[in-house]
């Protein structure tokens, strides 16, 4: 929160005052719900950057090669069959 508070170089009276005007704007019966609404957002926001940094975690420590191996083509044999006779 201090990298937070930084950025802004907020000072606890003026973190007092912006409280204070909220307050005033959506009285003591919305706060709670405001601050349920906003730490659900905060823990989705969370889980989904958890679970992108999951698949490229995944993904960087997957093998290059892929895990099957095609086979080759088949190929005609230029060899005549050892069954036949050979044409003359």
């Amino acid at each position: 929160m201090n990298v937070i508070l930084g950025v802004w170089d907020l000072g606890m009276g003026q973190i007092i005052l912006i409280l204070l005007v909220v307050l005033l704007m959506f009285g003591a019966k919305k706060l709670p719900d405001l601050a349920k609404g906003l730490g659900q957002g905060i823990k989705e926001f969370k889980k989904a950057t958890r679970d992108i940094q999951d698949e490229v975690s995944k993904a960087a420590n997957a093998p290059d090669e892929p895990s099957y191996k095609p086979e080759p083509p088949k190929t005609a044999s230029t060899e005549p069959d050892k069954d036949q006779a050979p044409k003359s």
